[in-house]
């Protein structure tokens, strides 16, 4: 091979790596985006618990593929104005007993998420596929589910307590609305 043809090839070779290279980020930081904007605080969540972009992306893709195998479906209208109704009773019981309120509201989401066939057996879990249809409110029903372990150990203040079942009217709300 004559030295000028070699100096063409050694071009040609660094320029598809570079494009190859291009590309590869573009591809990434196309799908990092996509992700933020889907995921919002939960994507920085991910990662601060996973403590890599890269784990935090594939973690948050698996949760996706998870749930896209899910058969979640819309609740039947009879059992949306079941759920409704008792979110109303809940709701009311607050003044009274704000910490058995709370409890019953926990429950409740729970029921919904079952109902429209999310698997509930794991706190953990739910959070993580609620994150896929429903990132807005994820953060509050982690936040919800904490103040309503601290209830259950005598230690949870009123105000949070009130703070709780507002999170969980709103995620249950979505969850009734998102069914209709």
């Amino acid at each position: 091979m004559n030295p000028q043809t070699s100096a063409i090839f050694t071009a040609v070779a660094i320029a598809v790596i570079v494009i190859a290279a291009v590309a590869y980020l573009v591809v990434r930081n196309r799908r990092t985006e996509e992700l933020r904007r889907r995921f919002g605080t939960e994507y920085d969540r991910t990662l601060k618990n996973t403590g890599r972009r890269s784990a935090a992306e594939a973690d948050l893709a698996a949760r996706t593929r998870r749930v896209e195998n899910l058969a979640i479906h819309p609740l039947a209208p009879g059992d949306r104005d079941r759920f409704a109704e008792r979110w109303r009773a809940t709701q009311a019981s607050f003044v009274d007993n704000p910490v058995r309120a709370v409890t019953e509201a926990s429950a409740l989401v729970d029921e919904v998420m079952r109902a429209r066939g999310y698997p509930v057996a794991d706190f953990e879990m739910r959070a993580s596929d609620i994150s896929v249809d429903h990132p807005r409110f994820v953060e509050n029903y982690r936040e919800a589910h904490a103040i309503a372990v601290e209830a259950q150990r005598g230690t949870a203040r009123t105000e949070d307590l009130r703070r709780a079942t507002i999170h969980y009217r709103d995620l249950f709300e979505n969850l009734l609305e998102t069914a209709a």
